[in-house]
């Protein structure tokens, strides 16, 4: 655990948290990754619940609820660190009565598999995820994605907006142009730079909160899934980590997903992962 003041979470959430644990149903966690919110997550939320879930999405830590508001406001994703969402995560799934799978994208995938080494999960589905201390590879569109970031050391400390054209090589370069600007407009908002900055550095410094305890006999079933023209985190991360989650006794399990890019989770073709991430879960958990 590291040591950040607890955060707050918010009454809409405690609102669902409540709802969740009233219908008996095993419920599903889904962390949203950087430039997003947790309405991206919506049409997966129906899937899961017409499959006989109860999901739940839950934002990161000052979360604005619209993308119209948090691009009025982008100074509210300033300075959040991994460990403080992943800390606001597992505080939430703390207070559901049954113990969740958690799905996750991006930042959200590399969140995912860190409550999951806190064994807080009872299946995890990790999408294009974030790489963790222990993964070596540095693609050079990994390096030029992150590049919004990373190429001004004062936004460690600073709300991080895209422009489109970094939108459509970073998220969108698997979709036509006329998609890749829709979903910028839809969903595209501001991002704290300072995991960017947490995650160049974690195979740097051993103190990092950009850690994945791999080994816990806790952690449960895993399922890794790669978009193969992912230029975020492309598959040589992807591949790297599902390497490290090998020495965990729990199933691990990889899966490519052709064609696709860092959007999958909510691009036209979202809904062939969301199936995939489902079929995964249902093996492991009861509804």
């Amino acid at each position: 655990m590291s040591d950040h003041p607890a955060t707050v979470i918010p009454a809409h959430t405690l609102e669902d948290i409540a709802e969740v644990n009233a219908t008996g149903l095993t419920p599903v966690v889904f962390i949203h990754g950087l430039w997003l919110l947790p309405s991206s997550w919506d049409r997966w939320a129906e899937v899961f619940k017409a499959a006989g879930y109860a999901p739940i999405t839950p934002g990161w830590p000052d979360d604005p609820e619209t993308v119209e508001e948090a691009k009025a406001h982008p100074e509210v994703f300033a300075n959040k660190t991994v460990g403080q969402v992943a800390d606001h995560y597992a505080e939430v799934i703390g207070k559901l009565d049954k113990k969740p799978a958690v799905v996750g994208h991006s930042f959200g995938g590399l969140l995912a598999m860190i409550v999951a080494g806190r064994a807080l999960s009872a299946a995890t589905v990790a999408i294009d995820a974030a790489p963790f201390r222990g993964v070596l590879p540095l693609p050079i569109s990994a390096l030029r994605a992150a590049s919004a970031a990373l190429s001004n050391p004062s936004n460690r400390h600073k709300a991080v907006p895209l422009t489109y054209e970094q939108f459509r090589y970073a998220f969108a370069n698997a979709v036509s142009e006329e998609e890749a600007h829709q979903l910028y407009d839809t969903y595209c908002v501001p991002a704290p730079g300072a995991p960017l900055f947490q995650a160049a550095a974690a195979n740097l410094n051993p103190w990092t909160e950009v850690k994945v305890d791999t080994e816990n006999p806790y952690r449960g079933p895993l399922l890794i899934v790669s978009g193969e023209k992912d230029h975020t985190v492309p598959p040589a991360i992807s591949d790297a980590a599902y390497k490290q989650q090998l020495k965990n006794p729990g199933t691990t399990e990889f899966a490519e997903i052709p064609g696709r890019g860092h959007s999958l989770t909510i691009d036209n073709g979202w809904l062939e992962v969301a199936q995939t991430s489902l079929a995964f879960v249902e093996r492991f958990t009861e509804r």
